[in-house]
Formats: structure tokens, C-alpha cells, sequence
């Protein structure tokens, strides 16, 4: 499939989660077997070379997981608060109504480590920036994240190259 041909089973909902919004619903995309499939070959084209991938929760899971299967390399599950048995590192980011945090398992991580950030859609950027820095925390190199979805009027993209990542996306919307 081309990527015009998957960008187009993403469905759009005008005004959620309120007025003004166009939430770029994925649920359409992952139900089209065929179109899922082929965004995750397109993912793992754009991660070729990482020694693992990280996904945040919860979409980067369905994205991530997906692609680390394919390459037969580890996934690492970057989680929210509370959701891990073990002890964590964690970073704390800014959202647009307070902080969030994001918690990984640092035993996950090899020092040097090549891991790629899979995840669904690049907005501000807020949460990938969050697990990059966790990453690397932990001693892994991360130097390249692709996306699904790239919302560039949100600038996601420019401050994610701040801090020196490659930046991939299969498709690009216009405006929220």
C-alpha cells in the first residue's frame, strides 16, 4: 500500500476530545489488516539498525512491539507511573494541563545501546523528548524515532531535532 492509501484509513473526529480539535483516530487503521501490516513494515524500514525499540504506552506498544517483532529485537516498554514491579527510573514532562511522568525498568537498557522510539503521533513532541531522555538515562543511544502520524503545525518534528533525533513519519496532517 501506498503511504496516501493508509493515510486514508485514518479516520478524522472533528471537535474531540473538545471544540477545535481534529483527533486523528488510528483505531481505523489498526482494524484494516492489510493497511496495519504495511504501516509496520514502513516502521521498521524507517528503525532499520537499532539493536531495540522503545514504545511509549500505550499506542507505542501496539506500533513498537509490533516492529521489534519483525526485526526479532527486544522492545522496551516505556510506562506510566505505577505500572511496573520493579525498581524504576523516571522522568517527569510537561503537558498541556501539568506534568506527567514517564518510568522504565533501567535493567531493560545495555550501555550504548542503539534504540529507535516507535510511536503513533508526533504533536508538541512532549513525549517522546520525555523518553528519549529516559533512554538515554539508562545508557542507551538514541539517535532516531519514527511515527505514524506527524502533526508539523504543532512543531513536534523541530523540537525533537533539538536533541539530536531523526525524525521519520509515515504521513503528515495539517493543523491539530
Amino acid at each position: 500500500m501506498t503511504p496516501d492509501e493508509i493515510k486514508a484509513l485514518v479516520r478524522t473526529i472533528p471537535d474531540f476530545p473538545k471544540t477545535g480539535i481534529q483527533f486523528r483516530d488510528i483505531t481505523t487503521l489498526l482494524g484494516h489488516g492489510r493497511g496495519f501490516a504495511a504501516t509496520v513494515e514502513w516502521l521498521t524500514q524507517a528503525v532499520a539498525g537499532a539493536e531495540a525499540i522503545a514504545g511509549m504506552e500505550a499506542r507505542g506498544f501496539i506500533f513498537g512491539a509490533a516492529v521489534a517483532a519483525r526485526l526479532e529485537l527486544p522492545f522496551l516498554p516505556i510506562r506510566k507511573p505505577g505500572k511496573l514491579p520493579c525498581e524504576v527510573i523516571g522522568v517527569e514532562y510537561e503537558l498541556e494541563y501539568g506534568l506527567d511522568r514517564l518510568e522504565m525498568d533501567p535493567a531493560a537498557v545495555g550501555a550504548g545501546q542503539h534504540v529507535a522510539i516507535v510511536y503513533d503521533l508526533l504533536a508538541t513532541g512532549g513525549t517522546a523528548v520525555a523518553a528519549t531522555e529516559l533512554l538515554r538515562k539508562a545508557g542507551a543511544r538514541v539517535d532516531r524515532a519514527a511515527f505514524v502520524i506527524d502533526l508539523p503545525d504543532l512543531g513536534g518534528n523541530a523540537r525533537l531535532a533539538s536533541q539530536s533525533l531523526d525524525v521519520r513519519a509515515l504521513m503528515a496532517f495539517d493543523g491539530d
